[in-house]
C-alpha cells in the first residue's frame, strides 16, 4: 500500500510544532520556578528585616533597661567632686620680706595647677589638633570616631576602643577608670555628653591640661614645662608646646628623655596638623620646624641621662614632719591621711627658716674636714647637730642635721631624731633653775663641794673628776659645773619637782624612770633628749623665764589661699623673771671664764651665755647657749656612743663658729636690757603665755635653804671629765 505523499511532506512541521509546544511548557515551568525563587527570596529578606527590626527593638529595650538599672548611677559626673593631686610647696621669707620657693613636695603625682588664662593658645591648639580635631564642634563625643572605633572592635576583634575625645580622656583621668570593657566605654560616652552640658570648652581644656600625665613623674602642664624645659608654662615656644603635647600619647615612647628621635617626629606631626587645621600660619610652622631640626628645643637634660632626685634639706624634712604631726593632732587625722593631705593637697606652707643663718650652718656642716679633729681618732667619723632658734618667737632659724653632704631623703637627722644624754647642760633647767625659782637657793648660797656628803633621799652620790673646792657659792658651782653640788640641790628640791619642771613646763619627753637622782642631776636620761628640745628649753633664759616652743612653720593655706593651720608663737611660763635673769648672769660667767670659755666672742663683742655638757666616758659633748638674739644648741658624738678624744669641747667650738657670724653686724646689746630685741619689737604682746602656777609643785620644798654647808651639800664634776655613777 502506497503512502500518501502529503503525509511524508508534513512530517517535519509536525515534529517542529511538537518541539515548540514542549519548549513552551519548559519555559512556563522555568518562569514559574524563577518567580517562586524571587518570591521566596523576598519572603526571606522581609523576614530577616523583621527579625533585625525586632532584634533591634528588643536590644534597644534591653539596652535602655541596662542603662537605667546598671549605668544610671555612674553617669553623672561633676568635676568639683574630683580633687586632682596637687603638689604642696614650702615657702621661705627672704630678708626683704618677700617669699621664695624652698621646696616642692613631690608625691606620686607631682602637679601644680595652672589656670586657663595662663595656658598658651599654642598648647591648647596642639592638643586639639592631634587628640581631638572636632573638639570645638562636638558635644563631648565624636560620633564619627566612635562609630569607627566600635566597627574596629567588632570586626577587627580588637580590645582597643580608641575614638576618645579630650572630654572623654579628662573623665578617664579624673575617675582613674581605664579598664577596657564595653560597659566602661558606654559610661564614658554618656558621662562626656552630660559633662559638656555643665562645663564650657575652656573649663574642660583647663582640667584636661592639668590632669593629663606627661611622663617623668610630671602631671599637668606646669610640671611638664618645668621637667622638660625648666620653664613656666607661659614661657614655652610653639615647638616646645607641640613637644610636650606629643608626650601624652605614650610617655614612655615619646618622652625626649627616653628618645629624642621619637619626640622630634611626633612634634613635627603635631606642628603639621596645627598648620593643616589653620591654628598656625605657614611662617609659624616653618619657624617651629626649624627650631626642632636645629636642636633648639633645649631640653634640660639629655636622652637617657640619669635623673637627679630632689634632695630635701634637714630643715625641709623637719617642716614635713611637723606639718604631718600637726595635721594629725589638730584635724584629728590618721598618719596616712595627714600625709596624703600634705603631699596631694596643694598646700602652701610658710617656713620660719632664716636663709642667711641656714647658709652659715650649711657651710659649717657640709665639710667634715673643717670640723674639730680628735687627737686620738675613733674608727667612726664625728657627728654633730645643731638647732638655732629665736627665743622670743620660737621660730627655728636653722637646722644642722649631720656632718657631711646630704645625699638622701629622710635619713637620720641628729637634731630631731637622735636622743642623747644631755650631761651637765641640763643642770640649769633641771636643778639650778627650779631651786632658785622656789627660793631654795640663790647665787650666793654657800655649799660644800665635798666627796663626803650624804644625801637624805638616796644612797647615791656622784664624784667630781676635777677635784673638790670645799665651801663655794652656788654661782661658782654652776660656773665650774660641780656634780656634787647639783646632786645636793636636787636632794633639797626632790626629783619629783625637778621632773615636773622638765616635763610639765618645758615639754621634755622623759619616762618615769628618769624621776631619779642621776638622770636629773647629771643628765643621764633613759632615752636622752634631742637637740631641738634643748634649744627650745634654753629660750627661757634670754626670754625672762618664758619658754618659746620651737616651730618650723607659721602658716598653711590650701591652693586657693584658705587658711588650713595657723602656727603662731606658743609659750610656757617656766621660771620667774628674776630667776631667769640670775641664771643668765651665771651662764654668762660660765661662757666667759668657766667650762664654756671656748664660746666667748671677745671683748666688746656680742655677749653670750650657756652651759657645756659631757656624759659618761666623754661619749657625748654638748654646748647649749644664747646671745640676746639667738639660742643655739650643739651636740657632738659618734653614731655608736664611744669616748671622744678632743682638745677642749668640740660642741663649744662648733657653737662659736655658728654664733659669731650670725650675730655679726647686729647691734650689741646686753642681757636683760629692756631695749633688747624681744622688748623692742613688741613680740611679747603676741605670745600665748601659759599662766604662772599659783601653787608650788608637790612635794613643796622648804621655803628657804639653810646656808649651812653640811646641810646643803652642793657641787658638780668638771665637764671635761668622765662622770662615774656610783
Amino acid at each position: 500500500m502506497k503512502q500518501d505523499p502529503r503525509r511524508k511532506k508534513n512530517k517535519k512541521p509536525v515534529t517542529f510544532r511538537r518541539g515548540l509546544r514542549t519548549a513552551a511548557r519548559v519555559g512556563d515551568a522555568a518562569a514559574t520556578t524563577v518567580g517562586d525563587v524571587v518570591r521566596l527570596a523576598l519572603r526571606i529578606l522581609i523576614s530577616a528585616v523583621l527579625i533585625l527590626v525586632c532584634a533591634g527593638l528588643l536590644f534597644s529595650c534591653i539596652f535602655a533597661y541596662y542603662v537605667k538599672t546598671s549605668l544610671t548611677t555612674d553617669l553623672n559626673i561633676t568635676l568639683s567632686d574630683y580633687s586632682l593631686s596637687l603638689s604642696s610647696t614650702i615657702w621661705a621669707y627672704d630678708n626683704q620680706g618677700g617669699t621664695y620657693e624652698l621646696a616642692v613636695l613631690q608625691s606620686d603625682e607631682n602637679r601644680t595647677w595652672v589656670n586657663y588664662d595662663h595656658i598658651p593658645k599654642y598648647l591648647e591648639h596642639a592638643a586639639v589638633a592631634i587628640e581631638d580635631k572636632r573638639f570645638y564642634d562636638h558635644k563631648g563625643v565624636d560620633w564619627y570616631r566612635t562609630a569607627g572605633a566600635f566597627v574596629n572592635m567588632f570586626l577587627g576583634m580588637k580590645n582597643d576602643f580608641g575614638g576618645s575625645t579630650i572630654t572623654q580622656q579628662l573623665i578617664k583621668n579624673v575617675t582613674t577608670e581605664d579598664d577596657i570593657t564595653v560597659q566602661r566605654k558606654l559610661v564614658e560616652i554618656f558621662r562626656a555628653l552630660d559633662l559638656e552640658k555643665t562645663y564650657t570648652k575652656e573649663e574642660i581644656m583647663e582640667w584636661y591640661l592639668n590632669a593629663v600625665y606627661f611622663g617623668e613623674g610630671a602631671y599637668g602642664v606646669f610640671q611638664a614645662a618645668d621637667t622638660y624645659f625648666g620653664k613656666t608654662v607661659d614661657e614655652l615656644t610653639l615647638a616646645q608646646c607641640a613637644s610636650i603635647i606629643g608626650i601624652t600619647n605614650n610617655p614612655s615612647k615619646y618622652s625626649p628623655f627616653s628618645s629624642v628621635k621619637n619626640n622630634t617626629a611626633r612634634t613635627k606631626t603635631i606642628l603639621y596638623e596645627m598648620y593643616d587645621q589653620g591654628y598656625i600660619t605657614r611662617e609659624e610652622y616653618d619657624q617651629a620646624v626649624e627650631e626642632v631640626d636645629g636642636d633648639q628645643l633645649h631640653f634640660i637634660r639629655g636622652e637617657n641621662e640619669v635623673y637627679q632626685q630632689q634632695i630635701y634639706s634637714y630643715y625641709v624634712e623637719t617642716v614635713i614632719k611637723d606639718v604631718t604631726q600637726d595635721l594629725q593632732t589638730k584635724l584629728g587625722l590618721s598618719a596616712e591621711a595627714a600625709r596624703q593631705l600634705l603631699y596631694h593637697g596643694g598646700y602652701q606652707i610658710y617656713a620660719c627658716v632664716d636663709p642667711d643663718v641656714q647658709a652659715i650652718v650649711d657651710k659649717i656642716y657640709a665639710d667634715p674636714a673643717s670640723m674639730p679633729q680628735p687627737y686620738y681618732a675613733d674608727s667612726q667619723p664625728l657627728q654633730s647637730a645643731c638647732v638655732v632658734l629665736d627665743p622670743y618667737t620660737g621660730e627655728i632659724k636653722a637646722i644642722g642635721g649631720a656632718i657631711g653632704e646630704k645625699d638622701r631623703n629622710f635619713g637620720w637627722n641628729y637634731a630631731t631624731d637622735a636622743q642623747r644624754p644631755a650631761g651637765s647642760s641640763i643642770k640649769p633647767l633641771s636643778v639650778y633653775g627650779p631651786a632658785m625659782d622656789l627660793g631654795l637657793i640663790s647665787e650666793s648660797t654657800l655649799v660644800n663641794d665635798s666627796p663626803d656628803v650624804a644625801l637624805r633621799g638616796t644612797w647615791w652620790y656622784p664624784r667630781n673628776a676635777g677635784g673638790y673646792a670645799g665651801i663655794i657659792t652656788i654661782w661658782d658651782a654652776l660656773v665650774q659645773s660641780k656634780n656634787t653640788v647639783s646632786a645636793q640641790i636636787l636632794d633639797k628640791l626632790t626629783p619629783s619637782v625637778s621632773f615636773e619642771y622638765l616635763t610639765d613646763r618645758m615639754g621634755f619627753g622623759l619616762v618615769e624612770a628618769d624621776r631619779d637622782y642621776a638622770p636629773l642631776a647629771l643628765g643621764q636620761f633613759t632615752y636622752g633628749v634631742t637637740v631641738r628640745e634643748m634649744a627650745q628649753a634654753y629660750s627661757v633664759f634670754p626670754n625672762d623665764g618664758v619658754m618659746s616652743y620651737g616651730r618650723t612653720y607659721s602658716l598653711i593655706t590650701d591652693a586657693t589661699g584658705v587658711t588650713i593651720l595657723e602656727n603662731g608663737p606658743r609659750s610656757s611660763n617656766v621660771f620667774r623673771t628674776d630667776t631667769a635673769r640670775c641664771l643668765t648672769e651665771m651662764l654668762e660667767a660660765a661662757a666667759w671664764y668657766g667650762t664654756g670659755y671656748e664660746v666667748y666672742l671677745g671683748y666688746g663683742k656680742m655677749p653670750v651665755a650657756g652651759k657645756t655638757g659631757t656624759t659618761s666616758d666623754d661619749c657625748d659633748r654638748w654646748f647649749c647657749g644664747f646671745s640676746p638674739y639667738y639660742v643655739t644648741a650643739v651636740w657632738t658624738g659618734y653614731d655608736t656612743p664611744s669616748p671622744m678624744y678632743y682638745s677642749g669641747n668640740p660642741a663649744a667650738q662648733i657653737w662659736r663658729r655658728i654664733m659669731a657670724p650670725i650675730n655679726e653686724g647686729l647691734p650689741v646689746i646686753q642681757f636683760n636690757d629692756p631695749t633688747n630685741r624681744g622688748y623692742a619689737t613688741g613680740i611679747f604682746g603676741n605670745l600665748e603665755i601659759t599662766p604662772e602656777p599659783t601653787a608650788a609643785p608637790t612635794p613643796a620644798p622648804t621655803p628657804a635653804p639653810t646656808p649651812d654647808p653640811n646641810a646643803i651639800p652642793l657641787g658638780v664634776p668638771d665637764d671635761n671629765a668622765a662622770i662615774p655613777l656610783e
